[in-house]
């Protein structure tokens, strides 16, 4: 049996690679529109983005920030090997980009009614990372 093979049956956990750049300039208080700009593959500087128009009370362009980011993060799933499900680690901090936007996803699916969309969303994200869906919501 080789070292690496997952016992439970299950494909492995997908870790996105590091990208400190786009993490870096918005802990450090960059407008997230402008990481975005400079980044457009974080998946982290639209999930920010989302959280703040949704914030503001503007869910459909939280929708559309949201939608970005997840796509963007599907690409790089795809990247690192994930073949359309199993476990993508919250605990895993690149990890984060990609599951904050589905998050950010289905919560502005919901408010604007779209329902089908937020229960795949959170069926998704409580599939990929159930410590992610408790942690956000």
């Amino acid at each position: 049996m080789a070292i690496h093979e997952n016992l439970l049956g299950g494909p492995a956990p997908t870790h996105l690679p590091d990208d400190p750049e786009p993490r870096a300039a918005l802990a450090a208080g960059t407008d997230p529109a402008e990481v975005a700009a400079k980044y457009p593959a974080s998946s982290l500087a639209w999930a920010r983005l989302a959280d703040d128009a949704f914030e503001a009370g503007r869910p459909v362009e939280s929708y559309a920030y949201a939608r970005t980011g997840y796509h963007r993060g599907l690409d790089a799933l795809r990247r690192a090997g994930w073949k359309g499900h199993g476990p993508v680690p919250w605990e895993h901090e690149p990890n984060r980009g990609f599951l904050r936007a589905l998050h950010g996803l289905a919560r502005a699916a919901q408010a604007i009614g779209e329902q089908e969309e937020y229960e795949r969303c959170t069926t998704f994200l409580r599939d990929s990372s159930p410590t992610a869906a408790d942690t956000l919501g």
